[in-house]
């Protein structure tokens, strides 16, 4: 039952249609390419450019070749969720909550994830972080291998970062100011799996 709340909180923060410690950068193995499918219908195609301010024109593509593989994808809608996923993954890495991050990442991710909270508990460091806003949210890539559905966003958000010590010390930073960041992640999914989820499967600086 606790697996599937947890299943059913992300399939509602990134659907179906759809530091300050920075999230270590993962590079995970590519899935092999699949066949490439058919040019997606003309509504697909009005649909997606209707949804152009949310995507570099580099994901035009691979947006188009998702809608056509999907109908009930839609580009607006995902990106919302993925807003929401970025939040909800960088408050649970500040708190060194791994549980409710391995819900929503993958493997790689994981593994990451987990060894820079370990070194930073052995540090005696806690993360006293605010994502103060998201100015700016759009998918740079999109591309469909088989029935794998990779989406990348750019996030550009401000974020006030504080470090403290055991005795809850301010060692770096500070809650008065906000830094700019600019992150790149890629979320994954296969189409048509039981599983609705999009996972964080890589992190990297924009």
């Amino acid at each position: 039952m606790v697996a599937l709340f947890v299943g059913l909180r992300l399939y509602a923060v990134l659907g179906r249609r759809t530091g300050h410690e920075q999230q270590p950068v993962i590079r995970p193995a590519e899935p092999a390419a699949g066949p490439e499918l058919a040019p997606a219908s003309d509504a697909g195609a009005d649909r997606a450019e209707r949804a152009g301010l949310v995507y570099e024109d580099a994901a035009a593509r691979g947006i188009r070749a998702l809608i056509a593989a999907d109908s009930s994808f839609d580009v607006a809608r995902f990106l919302d969720g993925a807003q929401a996923a970025y939040r909800l993954i960088l408050e649970a890495f500040w708190r060194g909550d791994e549980p409710e991050l391995a819900q929503f990442v993958g493997d790689d991710v994981r593994g990451s994830f987990s060894a820079a909270i370990a070194a930073r508990e052995a540090a005696g460091h806690t993360l006293d972080n605010r994502l103060v806003s998201i100015e700016r949210a759009v998918i740079e890539d999109a591309r469909l291998e088989g029935r794998t559905a990779t989406i990348v966003v750019r996030f550009d958000a401000d974020i006030a970062a504080v470090t403290r010590n055991r005795e809850g010390e301010v060692v770096a930073g500070s809650l008065t100011d906000a830094v700019p960041t600019h992150d790149m992640w890629t979320f994954r999914r296969v189409l048509g799996s039981d599983d609705p989820n999009w996972l964080l499967v890589e992190t990297d600086d924009a």
